[in-house]
């Protein structure tokens, strides 16, 4: 049978998810697509990449659709992921009152410092700061998403040297998701306010997506009442992003481009303690679903982040992170060569370089005179080839591959000079340059409908970033020290897992899995108020990861749940953390969301979350008590396709520690409740 494209926009909007094709062209439809009733034609969701591969439900995954992206409380990307137990960022605090660079993503429980450990992908581009590493939550609008996919654990794959701990997989909403328009406006109790829109409006042979979004507030106090003084601020917050999409069909080959324009404002504790993230991104996709299917991207970003510490001591200015510029340049290709219908080749290579400076001023506490001015950065490469195939069978999926990653560190550097301009340090670090061979096998046994069996091995690596090579970092009181000889973090790993469908409806998955990180990198205390970034012997995880959904006419229920006991193995220096649980990590972490259609087209949904004690540091000493929380969301119908939307965070006021450093306490967001109106969602 001949595979038709049908280029009709109409046809192409109200199309179902893509079509996975064989060799022959002939289409097969996965049990999430269909072929609509067109005779031969097969008609493509526009604006996706290449459809996921038979042997990716061999590795650990939850998906979350683009409903239940849309209706948390917050509004927020962070807290849509934080609905897979195991996800976390460094600190508890999300987006509106963290600071940016403390926002890694990792999966889990391998924490233990602010850099991402997950992969996080936009549509195929990883979204890391090229500098940091952080994730810019604040610049993805949950509202512009149509579904994710969490692979935990998994190894490198064709995903990219950074999945160490997994990876998260964004994927834009397509026209037919987003319709012509979508706008909305809520405010809350505090006069803060978040604001929406989007135009979706089909041309050529293909759509084009306009999109902005801007929020804005006072914010709250994040620090307790008995320990505010004259000098303490709430945490202010004004951010926007702005971006466009443009998907079209060129003959049987489909480009899809993308650019994005962000910058996000805060306010942290003190008055005068801003910092702001600022980014350029653009990024080409093309993607051919013939006998050779191909998908390709090549991205820019351009980056920058400015930080201004404050004395807790005697609140004024002590370190001014002024500008810290950095790009991401990079691409992918893989192709999927036609082997029949029992074999899914994936044949690829991926390019990233990342580059980036740091330009600070440190100031005296005591005279405001500056007293150093300090320069660093350098650049990191990595150019990885992987090879993947899934053999499908019967009711037996295999699949395995290697990748290969040739990385270098280079042109690294660090200066400083005193306030009178003379130098004070002046290094210049040798470059390095090695190769990384990473692996991973699975298999898939479906036993019956009803059951399905899944195991796999893997192994995967993480570059250190520049900002763990380079740049110290201040939370007053405590200095940390970069370290420009770490080596990069290693993973090797196994799990296991059953998945079981009760009834139509209901399913429930379960995974066992023992992870462990070696050269693991962590701000490891070595004086009074003083750490420096090291590699440890190694971060052993091992843990249950359990999931389960109902869906039962108008009802649904989600819920997930991950123990993990995360230990560092350490000799020598870090011989006293040996047995230490990593900084920042639960042993315990769960959420569940009961949601009801109470009309047609309107929800109510409530989401309670449960996350257990944390301590600050490595030494275990500084308890980040465990915290509870229940979120509330609204949804109602008015007229045609206006909504009323209610929204309530931390409806019981839960005190949710975000940091302790010997009793200095930040909370995270106290109760919050929002109101508003939306069209066309």
């Amino acid at each position: 049978m001949k595979t038709l494209l049908l280029t009709g926009v109409a046809a192409c909007l109200l199309a179902p998810p893509a079509l996975a094709q064989d060799a022959d062209g002939a289409g097969t439809a996965t049990e999430d697509e269909q072929i609509l009733p067109l005779g031969q034609q097969v008609i493509y969701v526009l604006g996706q990449g290449l459809p996921e591969t038979p042997g990716t439900p061999a590795y650990s995954t939850i998906e979350l659709d683009r409903e239940q992206i849309v209706t948390t409380a917050s509004g927020r990307l962070e807290d849509a992921l934080a609905n897979v137990a195991g996800f976390q960022q460094f600190r508890r605090s999300d987006s509106r009152s963290a600071n940016p660079s403390a926002q890694g993503a990792t999966l889990r429980a391998l924490g233990g410092n602010a850099s991402s450990r997950a992969l996080v992908l936009l549509d195929g581009v990883p979204l890391a700061d090229p500098f940091f590493g952080y994730i810019p939550f604040s610049a993805v609008a949950p509202e512009r998403l149509g579904s994710i996919r969490v692979t935990r654990g998994g190894g490198s794959g064709p995903f990219g040297g950074g999945a160490l701990a997994g990876t998260i997989e964004l994927e834009s909403a397509d026209a037919r998701d987003l319709g012509l328009v979508q706008a909305s406006a809520l405010a809350n109790q505090r006069g803060d306010t978040e604001l929406s829109a989007s135009l979706a409006p089909e041309i050529g042979e293909g759509y084009a997506v306009i999109h902005g979004r801007w929020d804005r507030g006072r914010g709250f106090f994040t620090t307790p009442e008995d320990q505010r003084v004259p000098a303490s601020a709430r945490a202010r917050y004004d951010a926007w992003s702005a971006g466009g999409r443009v998907v079209q069909l060129l003959g049987d080959v489909e480009v899809q481009a993308r650019a994005l324009a962000f910058k996000d404002n805060r306010t942290l504790r003190f008055e005068g303690a801003d910092n702001s993230i600022e980014g350029q991104d653009v990024s080409l996709r093309v993607v051919s679903r013939g006998p050779w299917q191909v998908d390709a991207i090549a991205y820019g970003q351009w980056r920058n982040f400015t930080n201004v510490v404050i004395s807790s001591t005697r609140f004024v200015p002590v370190l001014d992170q002024k500008d810290t510029p950095a790009s991401g340049l990079g691409g992918k290709l893989e192709l999927r060569p036609p082997l029949g219908d029992a074999h899914t080749l994936r044949l690829g290579a991926d390019f990233r370089r990342s580059e980036g400076e740091l330009f600070e001023d440190a100031f005296s506490a005591f005279t405001g005179a500056r007293t150093e001015q300090r320069f660093a950065g350098g650049m990191n490469t990595d150019l990885g080839l992987y090879v993947e195939d899934d053999w499908q069978i019967g009711a037996l999926t295999l699949t395995g591959g290697v990748r290969a990653d040739r990385y270098t560190i280079r042109d690294g550097f660090y200066r400083a000079l005193s306030g009178a301009g003379a130098v004070v340090m002046d290094e210049v670090y040798p470059d390095r340059s090695d190769w990384e061979v990473t692996w991973r096998a699975g298999a898939l046994a479906r036993l019956n409908d009803a059951v399905s069996l899944r195991g796999a091995f893997y192994t995967s690596f993480r570059l250190p970033t520049l900002n763990e090579l380079y740049r110290p970092f201040v939370v007053f009181p405590v200095t940390t020290q970069a370290n420009a000889a770490l080596l990069p973090e290693r993973l090797e790993g196994w799990e296991a897992g059953l998945d079981l469908t009760l009834a139509p409806g209901v399913a429930v998955a379960a995974t066992w899995f023992d992870n462990r990180v070696d050269d693991a990198i962590a701000n490891v205390t070595i004086g009074p108020n003083l750490r420096q970034r090291r590699n440890l012997d190694a971060i052993e995880a091992r843990g249950f990861e359990f999931a389960a959904s109902v869906e039962r006419g108008p009802f649904s229920l989600n819920g997930t749940a991950a123990y993990t006991d995360a230990e560092v193995v350490g000799t020598g220096f870090a011989a006293p953390l040996d047995g230490n649980r990593p900084a920042q990590v639960p042993r315990f972490a769960a959420s569940l969301t009961a949601a009801y259609e109470i009309v047609r087209g309107g929800r109510l949904a409530a989401t309670l979350r449960h996350v257990g004690a944390q301590f600050e540091g490595d030494q275990e000493d500084d308890v980040l008590p465990p915290a509870t929380t229940i979120d509330i969301f609204g949804h109602l119908p008015l007229w045609r396709e206006l909504s009323l939307v209610a929204r309530v965070e931390n409806l019981t006021g839960e005190d949710v520690v975000t940091r302790n450093q010997a009793g200095s306490i930040d909370l995270g967001t106290p109760r919050t409740a929002w109101l508003g109106l939306r069209w066309g969602y």
